[in-house]
């Protein structure tokens, strides 16, 4: 295996991608923005930003960074932003590498670009089409249609990965919001809602994509991936308060209730994604490349 340039390696994934990485003995450059130990720093990942030194020698890139989703969002044009982040930077790194002589170029997209929920037992497959509904998700689909055409305008292979909701140690954002709630004793007030949801945690998401680094049939092909496993809102409560040590209890409240709850709150947004499926059917993934997910269940949630 030749040598990877991940991107965001002092992230969440990043982070956990670069150590199993360097734990298997394999060859990998890490990149950050600003100080950081046993990385190459960089001063932006912008559009135009110069990779020449990143690239050099540098077989396959693993695109972590970006500018991430957010339930409270601040921006006065977020869309503006996301695709300067997401769409402009990584096609000006994707570009500079097909200069460089790198083969293969995997971008860790988001199950968003295929829509925000799903209908009961309907999951989501990589041949649905993009069904975006926020800027970060457009944002995302819009990159991984120009990524593909620059890898057939360059020859450089192209791999899209769609992950769901990342969990695991160190997480951070919504999952770990859950985590917190579920760690004060509290109840959870979802005993009601009969949603499922899929997760993919860390460890099984860095599996996969060392795995697409080299497998001959990940090139132009977009991957969908989970634990294969789903949750309720209400089961990964409880899943969460075990874990903390906590005593599991509920409060069966209405789904309106709870959505009356969410507008009162501020919070109408989170309240309405907490209760809505969204599932990922992972067999293609599994039968191209011959992955299957570790059992999530035995591993630490964050």
């Amino acid at each position: 295996m030749g040598l990877t340039l991940v991107t965001g390696a002092s992230g969440f994934v990043g982070s956990h991608l670069v150590e199993e990485m360097r734990r298997r003995g394999l060859p990998v450059r890490g990149i950050t923005r600003g100080a950081k130990p046993d990385l190459l720093n960089i001063p932006s990942y912008g559009a135009d930003m110069n990779w020449s030194d990143c690239l050099d020698t540098v077989d396959t890139v693993v695109h972590l960074a970006a500018r991430v989703h957010v339930m409270q969002e601040t921006a006065s044009d977020p869309l503006s932003m996301f695709r300067e982040a997401n769409v402009t930077a990584t096609i000006n790194l994707a570009r500079q590498a097909a200069e460089a002589g790198v083969r293969r170029f995997i971008f860790v997209s988001s199950i968003k670009v295929n829509g925000e929920f799903t209908a009961p037992g309907r999951p989501f497959t990589a041949a649905h089409p993009p069904n975006p509904q926020g800027p970060y998700g457009v944002s995302k689909a819009e990159a991984e249609a120009a990524l593909m055409a620059l890898g057939h305008e360059t020859g450089m292979e192209i791999t899209i990965i769609r992950p769901p909701l990342v969990y695991g140690p160190r997480v951070r954002g919504n999952f770990r919001s859950l985590a917190k709630w579920a760690s004060y004793g509290l109840p959870s007030l979802f005993a009601a809602v009969n949603n499922k949801r899929s997760l993919v945690h860390v460890s099984n998401l860095c599996d996969l994509l060392i795995k697409v680094i080299d497998h001959p049939s990940a090139a132009y092909r977009i991957f969908l991936i989970s634990d294969d496993r789903d949750y309720s809102t209400h089961e990964l409560l409880e899943t969460l308060a075990v874990k903390s040590g906590r005593r599991s209890y509920s409060v069966r409240v209405p789904p309106r209730l709870l959505k009356l709850i969410g507008r009162i709150s501020g919070r109408p947004e989170s309240v309405e994604r907490l209760m809505q499926s969204l599932q990922v059917d992972i067999r293609e993934t599994s039968q191209t490349l011959n992955w299957v997910p570790s059992d999530a269940s035995r591993l630490d949630f964050y």
